[in-house]
């Protein structure tokens, strides 16, 4: 999605959006989809076929888990951005690489460097620009945003409006985890959908993970031990909003979000508190 939000918003906008999950692929297959390959370069090759660098060409190029690819995917890869050129698997013919590439992984790719996994030297020339997608429990902020977002499109695929989600539901979606991340949010999202049957999404109808594990960080929450000289509940809630201004880097509107608040109701409070 932010790949795809980079090439929208960039001068390369009218050129296609091609993308390839290194990791589905073998490595022969992944090279010939790649940089494509000539008539005879190989059995069961009866035709030329353009790459994806070709298929790309005016636009950009995603390489998604481009941490998984083999030594010599990887040095082909060096060329392309070093010289802008390659050749298609059995040809001799050097093509000209017209792309903008944006590549993703959710490997460590220093680590995969002093295993010898990974080329230091595609690495630097990968991470001119980087962007960290921080994981989905770490911005709470966005759980409730992108289940909206993902209930209206699951809706219309299966033709009912979009459902609403019980508080219950909610506070469970906050709470969890998400090691799966966005993908994990919409298939629960999707399972839900399809549960609720157009009624509003409830606590059942989420899956057995979220549910079990957010019920237990709920009450885990809710068992506040209190200390014996009594809890000062200004001071608590003043660490609270600080709390939110710093984890939304002093964003009002995602604290206030954060904290359950309206703007007004966050502004009375950092007056109160001295936190303007």
């Amino acid at each position: 999605m932010v790949a795809r939000a980079i090439h929208r918003a960039s001068a390369r906008s009218a050129g296609p959006f091609v993308a390839l999950n290194c990791a589905a692929l073998p490595e022969q297959l992944l090279e010939s989809e790649l940089f494509g390959y000539e008539k005879g370069a190989f059995t069961g090759a009866y035709a030329s076929r353009p790459g994806r660098l070709e298929q790309a060409a005016g636009g950009t190029l995603f390489l998604d888990e481009v941490g998984e690819t083999s030594p010599l995917v990887q040095a082909k890869l060096l060329r392309v951005l070093e010289a802008r050129e390659f050749q298609r698997l059995g040809g001799a013919k050097v093509l000209k690489a017209d792309v903008r590439l944006v590549a993703a992984t959710n490997r460590d790719l220093q680590a995969a460097i002093a295993r010898g996994d990974f080329r230091e030297d595609l690495f630097y020339r990968l991470s001119v620009f980087e962007i960290h997608l921080p994981p989905l429990r770490e911005r709470p902020e966005d759980i409730l945003l992108l289940t909206e977002r993902f209930l209206g499109d699951l809706s219309r695929n299966v033709g009912r409006p979009a459902p609403g989600v019980s508080r219950e539901a909610r506070e469970l979606l906050l709470v969890y985890s998400w090691p799966g991340n966005v993908r994990e949010l919409r298939n629960a999202l999707e399972r839900a959908v399809i549960l609720s049957e157009g009624g509003l999404v409830q606590a059942e109808h989420l899956p057995i993970a979220v549910s079990r594990n957010g019920a237990a960080r709920v009450a885990s929450a809710a068992a506040v031990e209190l200390p014996p000289g009594g809890l000062d509940l200004d001071e608590l809630e003043k660490s609270l909003v600080a709390q939110a201004l710093e984890r939304s880097k002093n964003n009002r509107s995602r604290a206030a979000k954060l904290l359950g608040l309206t703007r007004a109701q966050l502004y009375t409070r950092l007056e109160r508190y001295g936190l303007a």
